[in-house]
């Protein structure tokens, strides 16, 4: 729906049921971002407070929206989703630990979608496997709150150190969630 108002432009799509749809679900969103600092269990009550009325009335619109659109138009294809995926769009009114949309999801593998470009000049499956090897330690050291250059760094200086070692017990201590990585590489926008 959003495809179709940027497509269009905000002043044609001005009461259209795309942009009708997309008030409705910005509304939803704005209110859920609001809880995000609370615990799961808060937040899963505020939701339920709060979002389950609004959930219930989007879908029900979308249920008569459809009725009254062609099915196989853009915006029949976007409300058959809806009401398709109902079941599982709702699972974060249940759920205070699943988030309402899939955005860090998105942005974990935004790398991966940029990079792909460049994967046409591999040339070797050993070429692949390095480059996946590599943006895995670097989302992973991300998700671990690191800085990840400083990550590597640090990879880079204690692994050769270990090369001719049969015993790889060391790697333990350079996992992204080990002490000594965190106290060596915290990432400058940690949250405290």
């Amino acid at each position: 729906m959003a495809e179709f108002i940027k497509s269009v432009g905000p002043e044609t799509a001005k009461g259209s049921v795309a942009q009708e749809a997309y008030d409705m679900i910005t509304e939803i969103m704005h209110l859920d971002n609001g809880y995000d600092d609370l615990s799961p269990s808060d937040r899963k009550r505020q939701r339920q407070l709060n979002l389950k009325e609004k959930v219930d009335d989007y879908f029900a619109w979308v249920k008569t929206k459809y009725s009254q659109v062609t099915h196989n138009s853009t915006i029949g294809k976007a409300l058959a989703y809806s009401i398709n995926q109902e079941k599982y769009l709702r699972k974060f009114l249940d759920d205070g630990n699943i988030p309402m949309d899939n955005n860090y999801a998105e942005q974990a593998i935004r790398p991966f979608t940029i990079g792909r470009k460049n994967f046409v000049i591999t040339e070797s499956d050993k070429g692949a496997k390095a480059s996946a090897i590599i943006y895995s330690l670097a989302e992973t050291a991300k998700a671990n709150s690191l800085n990840t250059y400083k990550y590597f760094e640090l990879l880079l200086t204690e692994m050769p150190k270990h090369m001719e070692d049969k015993n790889l017990s060391f790697l333990e201590d350079l996992l992204p969630w080990s002490d000594r990585v965190q106290k060596e590489c915290p990432s400058l926008y940690k949250k405290s």
